[in-house]
């Protein structure tokens, strides 16, 4: 372990992002009493060693803040348990380990020791599926009975769904909020990764990402811009408003704001306007009964408009439209361009149902990498260059071959609808 410790710090170490070194996840020396101590403080040293500008730490999730292990940290590093684990109603009935949040606990027991969460949430998530009714806590595990679809391998964008250690961003700030002294959070997890399918391990990938596997946004990505970011105008309405069959019946509309107050229209008509509260991070409402239409929410701050935001119902797929997230790439054979597709009606409104089969092809000196489109159950290989749209979206990767110059022209086509195309120019 020593050379291995040496070797990542001497190679990371001049990277400005790097703010703490870490030497332990979950390990099983934090509940060996007499051995994990020991080991922890000789790993401290060698990091003092080797950078002596930044803190260490290891991340726990079982020890007791009087356990002799938690002491040698110089960052308390909580996974998990700082929020709680298993707690509340919803959680009630499950097995394993309970534990109540002890941010307080680690606080009372090693006060001048910085504390921050370094795994928080586990909330899962399909992007751009809502289930059925919506659970009225704040946080839910993802079950049967309760946010998902296990037929289709699906969990609901909600957010408020959770594997079942885990638990909503809502009630991670709300921990949070409640404990000033806790310096932050790392979020399990930024973005979905292929293995640990969490609720269904049939599955692809994972469920946990603030964005999916194509590195498309989730809802959830909003919430928590609103959140780290809370100058920043942000209402984000949920879910789509396609909801064909679903005519009167009840269609929860939530709205994720740092705002004070919210006001939900449904085609003109408001559905209310609401005070955000304490220890509240979305607003809420739950007795929505749908109609084909416009929601538009208009939020306030500070006793002033603020962000405000619209969801309509779309019309039928029209056409594809491909958006490059750059318009030059370099001809070095690894510079990459990704490029979005999305399904598209008449009105230039992305279908947020659409599952239209697409085909990518290329022109010029260069060769398309990949294809994906985010969903967690789908085995489609990344190499292949047909792919059903997603929730109206999907993902192409170009790059250029090396020693080259000129432009590739990306095409995308599907049957029926209008082809969509973006030029990359090749430098």
């Amino acid at each position: 372990h020593e050379p291995d410790l040496r070797n990542f710090i001497r190679r990371d170490r001049n990277h400005p992002s790097i703010v703490a070194w870490s030497y332990g996840n979950e390990v099983i020396d934090q509940t060996l009493n007499e051995t994990g101590p020991v080991l922890s403080r000789k790993l401290r040293g060698i990091v003092s060693e080797e950078d002596p500008t930044r803190l260490s730490t290891a991340s726990i999730n079982s020890a007791k803040a009087s356990w002799p292990f938690p002491e040698t940290l110089e960052i308390i590093s909580l996974n998990y348990q700082g929020q709680g684990i298993r707690t509340g109603p919803q959680y009630s009935n499950l097995s394993g380990i309970i534990t109540p949040p002890v941010y307080p606990d680690f606080h009372s027991t090693l006060p001048k020791k910085p504390i921050w969460s370094s795994e928080t949430s586990a909330t899962v998530d399909t992007r751009g599926t809502y289930i059925f009714p919506v659970v009225d806590a704040d946080s839910a595990p993802a079950n049967e009975s309760s946010g998902t679809d296990p037929e289709d391998g699906f969990v609901s964008a909600y957010g408020l769904y959770t594997a079942n250690f885990g638990a909503s961003p809502d009630k991670t700030f709300a921990s949070l909020d409640r404990n000033p002294y806790v310096a932050g959070e790392f979020v399990w997890a930024g973005i979905d990764y292929l293995g640990e399918p969490t609720p269904f391990y049939t599955s692809r990938s994972s469920y946990f990402g603030i964005v999916d596997l194509a590195g498309f946004p989730k809802d959830r990505y909003y919430q928590y811009q609103a959140r780290w970011r809370p100058d920043l105008p942000v209402a984000h309405i949920l879910p789509h408003w396609n909801w064909s069959g679903r005519e009167g019946e009840v269609t929860p509309v939530h709205v994720f704001s740092e705002a004070d107050e919210a006001e939900l229209f449904l085609n003109g008509r408001s559905q209310g306007r609401m005070v955000r509260g304490e220890y509240e991070y979305r607003f809420r409402w739950d007795e929505v009964k749908y109609e084909r239409g416009t929601l538009f929410v208009q939020t306030y701050r500070n006793g002033g408009t603020w962000a405000n935001d619209t969801v309509c119902t779309t019309s039928e797929p029209s056409d594809l439209r491909l958006t490059a997230d750059r318009s030059e790439i370099e001809g070095d054979a690894a510079d990459l361009a990704f490029v979005t597709l999305e399904v598209v009606d008449a009105h230039g409104h992305v279908v947020p149902t659409a599952a239209n089969n697409v085909t990518f092809a290329l022109d010029g000196p260069g060769e398309i990498v990949a294809t994906d489109n985010g969903d967690p159950t789908s085995f489609v290989a990344f190499s292949s260059l047909t792919r059903e749209a997603f929730s109206g979206k999907a993902l192409a990767i170009v790059r250029a071959h090396a020693g080259v110059h000129g432009l590739l022209k990306l095409v995308a086509t599907s049957e029926g609808l209008d082809a969509g195309h973006v030029t990359i120019k090749v430098r």
